[in-house]
């Protein structure tokens, strides 16, 4: 969808919303500005680790709990992130980091009862595109 016109707003709120309801949430940022991770994210925090970032750190994920944070009402929080503008392809790192929740089981059934999804209407290179 077109830039600026409250997706990732939505998408935040959504998420707080089935936390608040007494759901396990999993909100998961693929927007290079964070907006709605860093919505969620602990009070003060202006920027959350992106999934790329935490691969270059570590040189394996080996557990779901390495590939998330914790941010208000409990709900587990993963930024994909992007690079800059005319730079790279956000959509190479977003199918690396579903490819990653496959291996990691991180959306086993029981593990959340919601995933919610932040992403740009636009994203090619094998990740999201609109139809």
């Amino acid at each position: 969808g077109k830039g600026g016109i409250g997706k990732s707003t939505v998408c935040a709120n959504l998420s707080a919303l089935f936390a608040l309801s007494g759901k396990k949430v999993l909100h998961v940022g693929c927007d290079p500005k964070h907006d709605s991770t860093v919505a969620i994210a602990e009070r003060g925090t202006d920027y959350v680790k992106t999934f790329m970032e935490k691969i270059a750190d570590n040189d394996t994920m080996a557990t779901s709990q390495d590939l998330t944070l914790k941010g208000r009402f409990g709900i587990d929080i993963i930024e994909a992130g992007g690079p800059q503008a005319g730079v790279g392809c956000a959509g190479r790192g977003i199918s690396l980091m579903l490819e990653t929740f496959k291996e990691t089981e991180l959306l086993k059934d029981g593990n959340y009862d919601v995933a919610m999804y932040d992403i740009l209407g636009d994203v090619v290179c094998g990740g999201f595109a609109m139809p």
